[in-house]
């Protein structure tokens, strides 16, 4: 039995405990570029899933029981606050909320992003699994998880020791040898879940791994699907962003004539829920387990996935219809306009790299016409290398915010320059005055063109990364049973912020608990995934010799 902790030190937790990431922090920023750029151009060289290809892998069951709890969970190691909270959640035995009593899921789905800001064994200690494992020190539940985009920062090495190896920590066991699984539910019902490693491809082994397994498949089973990104929100932008999972669908599951009702994913902190329209699928986007919130206002009221394009002419179409969000659309731009306060005040690095940018720009200015002429084009320039496009942002917009944004920056360096302008070097007092003050006004005008920017589709994720809003976390709890499968959206608006310790708590109590009651509640009531079609009674599985003679036995009752 593990000795319970009696504080809150990391000695006795036996983690540390972290605070949110801060996005805007230059360190921050160099790192995740410079990790995400080599991913990026040697994912291709380093793609470890075809070491994982040579473990075998079969199709794990959680099928004996009539009735079977699973959670969904993504985007998940952040802070400890916003982390623990939804961990905390997820471990109780039972949560009541909006007149549902849901219990615990005995399977627990990882959807992606298991760790910030990049993966590697420290993060992955003290920002999730110390977290999860301090939450549900000892009831059995079993763990799944595919990587995100963090987690292919080091070619999923941390993922592979974290997830693949048969570790297990605290009440939670893994048990899958491959980055990504296939699951058989009650009721002919299927959860597979994949790796697409940057969204780029999914290899041959791990396609294989899902043929396979689908050949199992039945006609009019149901299978979840498990996707590490919501690229159907692209598709007006890039019509071939849908193109994978399309074909994963017709490909591997549609071929043996079974369904896909639903499709989860996370990659975007909040909830967001389309249900085609004329149709039974339903689109879930649910990464709200502790990373800072991303924006909803923005998203497509409507969407067509998969879209005709020139490599898909006979595209299957399906038009869906956005239900629900989670924060809803209004709250979701009224936090947008917190960026003038949060911006300097939780990224303070980020002041101070703009005041320096700002000092130098002013002194270059200060030299003449020909240092002020390199100064402005290098501050534009800048300003259209910051400025990043989202989905259906015409290149026109992109550029022209961008050059605005840069000759904001230049005319804010060109006024510091007429007010020093008679000032000599030996004062040095003003140069000092004039540093955080710059720098100060330079953030405001990045903050001023991130909500700007944010109404034509530029920047979003930016803004929301500078607003670092641990609160409005969720996650989704869902029940299988002969009805079909019921999805409920849970939410929690305030995140834990005090904690105390249980040191005399039974040895399947969470460690730490909530100095005052979390308050979860349901986003939407639970609705059914369940497809159109008849209701399929379970069939008892059969060898390939027990299919024969069956269909031997029928074959001669027809002749008789």
């Amino acid at each position: 039995m593990t000795r319970r902790p009696r504080n809150l030190s990391p000695e006795e937790l036996r983690f540390i405990p972290q605070r949110p990431v801060r996005w805007m922090s230059p360190k921050t920023l160099a790192e995740t570029a410079a990790r995400f750029g080599l991913a990026r151009l040697l994912g291709g060289y380093l793609d470890k899933r075809e070491i994982f290809a040579s473990r075998k892998q079969g199709v794990f069951e959680h099928d004996r029981d009539e009735e079977l709890w699973l959670d969904y969970v993504a985007d998940i190691g952040d802070g400890f606050n916003a982390t623990y909270s939804i961990a905390y959640l997820l471990a109780q035995n039972r949560l009541k909320v909006g007149g549902e009593d849901l219990p615990r899921g005995s399977v627990l789905i990882m959807g992606g992003d298991e760790v910030y800001p990049a993966a590697n064994w420290r993060e992955y200690e003290h920002r999730m699994k110390g977290p999860y494992e301090a939450a549900n020190p000892a009831s059995a539940v079993s763990l799944y998880a595919i990587p995100g985009n963090h987690d292919w920062f080091d070619g999923l090495t941390a993922f592979g020791r974290q997830f693949i190896e048969g570790r297990s920590w605290g009440g939670y066991n893994t048990a899958q040898t491959r980055s990504y699984f296939a699951l058989r539910l009650p009721h002919r019902w299927w959860l597979f879940a994949v790796d697409a490693q940057f969204d780029a491809h999914l290899d041959r082994p791990q396609l294989d791994y899902f043929r396979e397994v689908a050949e199992q498949l039945e006609p009019g089973d149901q299978v979840i699907l498990c996707v590490p990104q919501p690229s159907w929100v692209w598709t007006a932008d890039d019509p071939s962003s849908y193109d994978r999972i399309d074909h994963f669908i017709r490909d591997v599951v549609a071929g043996r004539e079974a369904e896909v009702p639903l499709i989860l994913t996370g990659d975007r902190h909040h909830y967001a829920h389309y249900e085609e329209i004329e149709g039974t699928r339903h689109l879930v986007t649910a990464g709200g387990g502790g990373a800072y919130l991303s924006p909803t206002h923005n998203l497509p009221q409507e969407l067509t996935a998969p879209r005709k394009s020139v490599s898909e002419p006979d595209a299957n179409q399906r038009h869906y219809s956005l239900t629900e969000t989670y924060p809803s659309r209004p709250r979701s731009l009224r936090h947008a306009f917190g960026i003038f306060g949060r911006l300097p005040w939780l990224n303070k690095g980020f002041t101070l790299l703009t005041g320096v940018i700002m000092l130098v720009a002013t002194v270059s200015i200060m030299e003449g016409t020909g240092t002020f002429v390199a100064a402005a084009a290098v501050l534009m320039a800048a300003g259209v290398g910051f400025a990043h496009p989202g989905p259906g942002t015409r290149r026109f917009t992109h550029y022209t915010l961008g050059l605005c944004h840069g000759a904001c920056q230049a005319a804010l360096a060109w006024a510091g320059a007429q007010a020093l302008r008679d000032t000599p070097w030996s004062e040095v007092w003003p140069y000092l005055v004039y540093f955080p003050v710059a720098g100060l006004v330079s953030t405001w005008l990045v903050g001023l063109y991130l909500v700007v920017a944010n109404r034509f589709g530029v920047n979003a994720n930016e803004l929301f990364a500078g607003l670092s809003i641990v609160d409005q976390k969720c996650f989704l709890r869902i029940r299988i049973n002969r009805d079909g499968a019921t999805v409920f959206p849970v939410a929690l608006d305030r995140v834990g912020r005090e904690w105390v310790c249980d040191p005399d708590g039974a040895e399947t109590d969470s460690w730490v608990k909530p100095a005052e009651p979390l308050e979860p509640h349901l986003i939407e009531p639970g609705y059914s995934v369940s497809s159109s079609g008849p209701s399929y009674e379970p069939t008892p599985r059969q060898s390939p010799m027990q299919r024969l003679v069956a269909q031997a036995g029928e074959w001669f009752n027809l002749r008789g």
